[in-house]
């Protein structure tokens, strides 16, 4: 039976097909050490555990509005007015079953066959693979590790054309964990103004970041409001993974569009999960600054190991919870060593690769993890390089 071609430009993310091989590799009684997952190992807090399970024993398992609850929706815009500087109403906000519905939903709004959309390389698999999907043309920009892997801003000038429909950023960044510099944000600001171009930020990583500095993003510059997205979450920042729950800040004028594309692509959102979520945003941020204090001590930990192993070079992260580090003096591609190091020394991980062209030299490493395997896996990551090194 024939099937539809656009089917051809879908893949599994990077991460999953590492995971699935070494989950095989540990049913064959192999040790494995997990770097792939960008999932937090710590449990969803207590309190919005308890609330999620009072909203399913109150009965509230039914459907909601497409757009989510109204008491979320206000609430989502309350604090993420609080948290750019803006003024949100209930209708700048579509609650979503994840982020990547938002993503997607975002991208259907504004991209036609043959659009151009230029996004950050390395980046999140996602936003190419819809791209694509959707029939428009990716425009990747390489990150410069020199820049501490912002956006090369002369190639960013040079890709912008009569045919740019949408830009795509990410900050703090995936795989790198950079966080885009105030004046370059004010640059693509000036670009899509300037060209009347949309701009889709993905900000899930926005409450994980290691300074004291408030957060920017590029909705709070001026002007930006009425051409802008920001998907945005729950996963990262509260563990919540599992529950599926994010958000889209739309401007206005797409509220009716997206409530139709929600409504026929995915119904609604669990609305007790709405409910948990109502209450992550109410409740004490106490657990959240733990988190991302003891993900900061392990990112210290990481970026100091990594850097002890001849060879490798890596810059400390701004923000998510990823290090990026350069192991282009191994001369052998990323996914060599990759799967060297899966298949020799237990440890899961992914090569740059899985993130577009520019990440070829370069492994991403999420630390989401207890320390314990931190001191493992990096441990055999030294042993294993240290072996390919005497090899060359």
């Amino acid at each position: 039976m024939r099937i539809a071609q656009r089917l051809s430009k879908l893949g599994p993310e990077g991460a999953f097909k590492v995971l699935a091989a070494a989950e095989e590799l540990e049913r064959q009684g192999k040790s494995i050490v997990h770097f792939e997952i960008g999932q937090p190992d710590f449990n969803t807090f207590s309190y919005i555990k308890e609330a999620g399970i009072d909203a399913i024993n109150s009965g509230k398992t039914k459907y909601t509005p497409s757009l989510g609850t109204m008491t979320l929706r206000k609430e989502l815009a309350k604090t993420v007015s609080e948290q750019r500087g803006v003024k949100l109403s209930y209708r700048n906000v579509a609650v979503t079953p994840g982020c990547k519905p938002a993503i997607f939903a975002a991208l259907a709004s504004v991209v036609d066959r043959g659009d151009e959309v230029i996004y950050p390389d390395p980046s999140f698999p996602a936003y190419k693979i819809l791209i694509d999907f959707f029939g428009g043309e990716a425009v990747p920009i390489p990150l410069l590790e020199e820049r501490k892997f912002s956006f090369d801003m002369q190639a960013f000038k040079k890709k912008v054309s009569n045919k740019t429909r949408a830009i795509i950023i990410n900050s703090p960044g995936n795989p790198t964990g950079t966080i885009i510099p105030k004046e370059d944000l004010i640059e693509i600001a000036d670009i899509a103004k300037k060209n009347d171009i949309w701009v889709i930020t993905y900000e899930i990583y926005s409450g994980i970041i290691y300074s004291d500095k408030r957060y920017e993003s590029i909705y709070s510059i001026p002007g930006m409001k009425g051409s802008t997205f920001i998907v945005d979450g729950f996963s990262k920042i509260y563990a919540m993974t599992g529950w599926r729950l994010g958000y889209l800040i739309m401007p206005e004028s797409m509220e009716t569009h997206i409530d139709y594309l929600l409504n026929n692509a995915v119904s609604c959102t669990a609305s007790f999960t709405q409910e948990a979520g109502l209450v992550a945003l109410k409740g004490s941020q106490r657990d959240v600054r733990s988190m991302v204090r003891e993900l900061r001590r392990r990112r210290d930990f990481v970026v100091e190991k990594l850097n002890e192993i001849p060879g490798i070079t890596c810059a400390a992260p701004s923000g998510a919870f990823y290090a990026f580090p350069n192991v282009k003096s191994f001369h052998k591609r990323s996914q060599e060593i990759a799967d060297y190091l899966l298949r020799d020394f237990g440890v899961a991980l992914l090569d740059g690769t899985a993130f577009g062209k520019s990440g070829e030299g370069y492994l991403r490493i999420s630390y989401a993890t207890n320390m314990e395997n931190l001191e493992e896996g990096l441990k055999r990551m030294k042993i294993g390089l240290q072996t390919l090194s005497a090899k060359l």
